[in-house]
Parts: C-alpha cells; sequence; structure tokens
C-alpha cells in the first residue's frame, strides 16, 4: 500500500500535536503547516514519538495569507507524494465585542482566517482527492458554527462561515469521492491557552482531551463511504449542552 499523508494546518502545542501524532500512530505520513517551524515543533515531536519510523516535515504557510497558504499546501503534497487527510486547524483570535463594536479591518481579518483560508487549503488539495476519487478533508470548528453571539460575534460569523463553507463541499464533491467533515467542538480544550486563560477555574475532567479529540479525526477519517458523517459534534461528559 502507497505511504498515505496528512497535512495538518495550524499545527500548534494543543490539537494540532495531538492530530500528528494520532495519524503518525495510524503510519501517515504528517506534514505540519504552521507560520513558524518554532510553532509546530511540539507537534514534529509528537509525531515522531507515537511512530520513529514515520516521515514528518514542516512547511511554511499563513492562515490569514490564503492564496501563499494554497500554495504552502500545494507544496507540501507534492513533496509528501499527495494528501490523503488535510486537517484544517486554524481559527482567528478570541476578540470580545458586540457587532456594532466590530471594527472592518477585524471582521476581514476574522473572514481571512475562517473561511478564505479554509478554502485555500481546500483549493490546494482537494483537486487531486477528485481526480484519484478518494480522501479526506476536516474543518476543526466550534459550537459558534451553529448561533450568533452577543458579546463574540467575531468569532460567530467566521465559524458560521467555516460551516457553511464546509457542507458547501461536501454536497458538491462528496459524490466525486471526497469526504468531507465539519467537526464542532462544543467544550473547552485541555490545551495550554486555556489552562492558562482559566487559571485556578480549570478543570481537565470538565475539557476534551485533545488526544482524544484525535481519535475521533482518525475515526473520521477511516468512515466507509457508505455511511459518512458530514457533521460531528464532539463534547466531554461534563458538558453542559449549548446547543
Amino acid at each position: 500500500m502507497d505511504q498515505r499523508t496528512c497535512i495538518v494546518v495550524g499545527a500548534g502545542e494543543g490539537l494540532g500535536r495531538s492530530l500528528a501524532a494520532a495519524f503518525a500512530a495510524k503510519g501517515f505520513a504528517i506534514a505540519l503547516v504552521s507560520r513558524t517551524e518554532k510553532g509546530s515543533a511540539a507537534a514534529a515531536e509528537a509525531a515522531r514519538a507515537a511512530n520513529p519510523a514515520a516521515k514528518v516535515r514542516f512547511f511554511a504557510g499563513d492562515a490569514t495569507q490564503p492564496p501563499a497558504l494554497e500554495a504552502a499546501i500545494a507544496r507540501a503534497a507534492a513533496e509528501m507524494g499527495g494528501c490523503d487527510v488535510l486537517i484544517y486547524n486554524a481559527r482567528g483570535d478570541l476578540r470580545y465585542k458586540q457587532p456594532l463594536q466590530i471594527e472592518y479591518d477585524e471582521l476581514r481579518a476574522i473572514l481571512e482566517v475562517e473561511v478564505a483560508g479554509a478554502l485555500a487549503a481546500a483549493k490546494a488539495v482537494m483537486p487531486s482527492m477528485i481526480e484519484k476519487q478518494r480522501g479526506t478533508v476536516i474543518f476543526s470548528s466550534a459550537t459558534a458554527a451553529f448561533r450568533g453571539s452577543a458579546s463574540n460575534a467575531l468569532y460567530a460569523i467566521g465559524k458560521f462561515g467555516l460551516r457553511a463553507l464546509a457542507q458547501s463541499l461536501a454536497k458538491a464533491y462528496a459524490k466525486s469521492g471526497v469526504h468531507v467533515v465539519h467537526v464542532r467542538l462544543d467544550c473547552a480544550l485541555d490545551v495550554p491557552i486555556v489552562r492558562k486563560m482559566m487559571g485556578a477555574k480549570f478543570d481537565p475532567k470538565n475539557a476534551a482531551s485533545t488526544d482524544d479529540v484525535a481519535q475521533s479525526y482518525v475515526w473520521i477519517a477511516e468512515q466507509p463511504k457508505s455511511a459518512w458523517s458530514n457533521e460531528v459534534e464532539l463534547r466531554p461528559f461534563t458538558e453542559d449542552w449549548t446547543y
């Protein structure tokens, strides 16, 4: 069997690290796309620890620059021998503002990362997937994709757009053999930034383990064509359902 490749866009020290390790453990070659190699160091280390034989490479790409990101991902696919699984795990900044407080440049910025960057990633690999009649594209998202927010409107606007893009891609290209999935994380993740934000209030049993979340992504990528999920929600057992 040919070497399978997983490209992770937004391969940081949280979920990106766990995704790299989970897919490396399954025998995938791993391409990590982030702004800096330092930012992907934890993910690269985790992938190599999970599978010392895995091919792991870094490619510089910035989700705020969609054309350049598309080129970086296309280069990763070309140099890694293709792309079997693409995971778009980038997200915009959290800026707590009411809708009328949003500046135009902030709106453009969130749409660049959440929607235009996601489209760039899809454009880089999906034509080849369509040609081969196989491949999986997974977009990491949040409950904000399902509801507006009085105080965090920017994030909701971005995630609404991401979900619309994911659903549109699925409807357009599922019959061509490409599995497109929008994963809604209805929870806090047990990642360094969340631990820092919550401080003494953080309780790991109320957060989702990124290693466990990554196993669900692997499960998604391995689904048979006759029983695909296109919308997946994940939450820990302690979560108060917010949608």
